[in-house]
């Protein structure tokens, strides 16, 4: 399964509208259990308007930098990606929206050089893509003010990207691991310098359900035929009622165990 084609139709498709990007924006939060959890988890580390100096690093589509962007009004936010043409897209995207506060650039993130910047760093789903990850942490560490946080979402090995080992073909291909254990992030992390703050698992029992009804499948038949496109709303017009509320429950359930992983690491 082509995971990233599949995501890109639906991003070519409302590239060039303000209005479609932003509904874009809100069926990601809505149908992606991670956005739930990440958003939650910011709105409990910092205060609505907190004024900091954030990095998004490995933006995407741009949806938690849309998130960012409205929460704190008043921080400045650069959002980094090494695909140089998402960077053009919200670059364009959020020009017309009007939030001068907000910078975008390419950049890799094995090659930063940021040096005591950042108040807060969101990375959400890029550190499964990166073989250099011990870089990466570091990179962040030096980027991070004294006192600042990094936010990490991705996968944990306990199956995620729909894998249970390294033998398995990845639901989502071009990942360059399966997932991390709570002791081998959690070390990493210690490793480049940061201090661990809380650890917690997502897409626990009800969450890996929701997931295969709400995102799972649903890709699975628009990567057939861009036609099979067509038949995804009559699809959820019956399952959309079951897979919010398996996400509801997933948010407000300390899972004891899951195929995610969302952390908090702080530069003492």
């Amino acid at each position: 399964m082509k995971y990233d084609p599949v995501k890109k139709v639906f991003g070519d498709a409302v590239s060039g509208s303000k209005f479609l990007r932003k509904i874009f924006y809100f069926l990601l939060d809505l149908m992606f259990l991670r956005s739930w959890h990440v958003r939650k988890k910011v709105r409990e580390l910092y205060p609505e308007k907190t004024v900091m100096k954030i990095f998004d690093a490995g933006m995407g589509f741009g949806q938690y930098t849309y998130f960012l962007a409205k929460r704190f009004p008043g921080s400045d936010i650069l959002a980094a990606d090494v695909k140089e043409e998402q960077v053009s897209d919200c670059r364009n995207f959020f020009s017309k929206c009007g939030y001068e506060n907000v910078k975008f650039e390419t950049a890799d993130l094995t090659k930063i050089e940021y040096r005591d910047k950042f108040d807060f760093i969101l990375c959400v789903d890029v550190m499964e893509h990166i073989h250099e990850d011990e870089l990466v942490f570091k990179n962040f560490s030096n980027a991070l003010k004294k006192g600042g946080k990094l936010l990490v979402n991705t996968p944990s090995n306990l199956g995620g990207s729909d894998a249970h080992s390294e033998d398995d073909e990845s639901f989502i291909e071009e990942h360059a691991r399966i997932g991390y254990s709570k002791e081998e992030i959690t070390e990493k992390i210690k490793k480049a310098g940061l201090e661990v703050t809380d650890f917690s698992y997502a897409y626990g029992k009800y969450g890996t359900i929701s997931w295969r009804f709400g995102i799972k499948y649903p890709i699975l038949i628009a990567g057939v035929s861009k036609i099979f496109i067509l038949l995804l709303p009559l699809y959820y017009l019956f399952t959309l009622w079951f897979v919010l509320i398996l996400m509801w429950l997933d948010v407000h359930t300390d899972n004891k165990e899951g195929t995610g992983i969302l952390l908090v690491a702080e530069k003492k």
